[in-house]
């Protein structure tokens, strides 16, 4: 069987449409017709080989929503037709202590969907079936590829942190992870700050859910808040003023880092004094990701996106890059 794929030929390169013919499908895996596909700023990293792991062609695209095709002779609570998502990953071994106990996204032979493996530029893409996840029909299928990377890489932090209503959460960097953030945490009951050095996003992020804006610019008046927050999420992947905000946190407090900021450099005093720590998370295990779709459902949560032809995906790329995504692009396969 072969299928069209968008393939990056090398590093940085546009993406070109490529056949692939397809292997005889595994016995645990499955085979889905991609509807749609969010682009997540991963995918660019890895065709610019930022990471050092690409290899090429690329066929980049881990926030799939679509249709099963076909299941392999061992898989039987999926069946043909149901809709599903695939995010980050594609499959874990199944047999070691963290996937035994539920930790599937923690397993140390985790195969990512785009790392060693075609991705969902494409319009069939094939997992493991434990990661395909069932979509509830609660959920419009249009908007909820983004939730499968961006939107379980926010929510896995409020499970594993046990965050409560009662709690106070601040949200650094409101762009693609973070715009998602404020709603989930607002939903879940919490007090929501919001922290961008773009002020013209405040009142953007108070209707997504903040209840609190803070321009990270003054950190004069940042430095003046200490002792409040239960938890600070950091979503940006560049360096911060880390004691700054550790000073923030109430004794107890959890700093919890899921952008890709290149170090962390803080002074430890202030957390062994107050039993604050400093701490990431990658997306979550199948069940996490299964739990936030039911409270996404349930709550009318999903991401602010804008779409694209899959036919335009060097257009859809190019308006990444410009930065000016509001707030997470899905591309909708025109060639099936």
């Amino acid at each position: 069987m072969s299928t069209t794929m968008f393939a990056a030929s090398s590093q940085g390169s546009a993406l070109t449409p490529i056949q692939v013919d397809l292997p005889d499908l595994k016995h645990d895996e499955v085979e889905i017709a991609v509807e749609t596909c969010g682009i997540c700023h991963s995918d660019l990293s890895m065709i610019d080989n930022e990471w050092g792991m690409s290899a090429y062609p690329l066929v980049a695209g881990h926030e799939v929503v679509g249709k099963i095709s076909a299941v392999g002779s061992h898989v039987k609570h999926l069946t043909v037709g149901q809709r599903v998502g695939l995010g980050w990953y594609a499959g874990s071994c199944n047999q070691c202590e963290q996937c035994l106990t539920g930790n599937q996204n923690r397993c140390p032979q985790a195969q990512p969907t785009i790392v060693g493996r075609h991705g969902g530029f494409a319009t069939k893409v094939r997992c493991q079936s434990l990661w395909a996840i069932p979509l509830p029909a609660s959920i419009d299928p249009t908007k909820a590829g983004p939730l499968f990377c961006g939107g379980i890489t926010v929510f896995n932090p409020i499970l594993i942190n046990s965050i409560l209503p009662i709690h106070k959460v601040g949200v650094v960097g409101i762009g693609g992870l973070g715009h998602m953030a404020l709603g989930l945490l607002q939903a879940w009951g919490c007090e929501v700050t919001a922290f961008s050095t773009s002020p013209s996003k405040e009142a953007e992020a108070k209707q997504m859910g903040a209840h609190f804006f803070k321009s990270t610019r003054d950190e004069q008046h940042l430095a003046s808040i200490t002792g409040y927050f239960d938890m600070i999420l950091v979503t940006v992947n560049v360096a911060l003023p880390w004691d700054l905000y550790i000073n923030m946190l109430k004794p107890g407090g959890k700093l919890h880092i899921v952008g890709a900021a290149p170090e962390v450099k803080a002074t430890i005093f202030p957390l062994i004094a107050a039993e604050r720590s400093i701490g990431g998370s990658p997306v979550g295990s199948p069940q996490n990701i299964s739990t936030m779709l039911d409270f996404c459902g349930r709550k009318n949560i999903s991401p602010t996106t804008e779409h694209f032809k899959l036919s335009e995906i060097n257009k859809a790329f190019d308006h990444l890059k410009s930065g000016k995504a509001r707030y997470r692009i899905v591309l909708e396969n025109d060639l099936a």
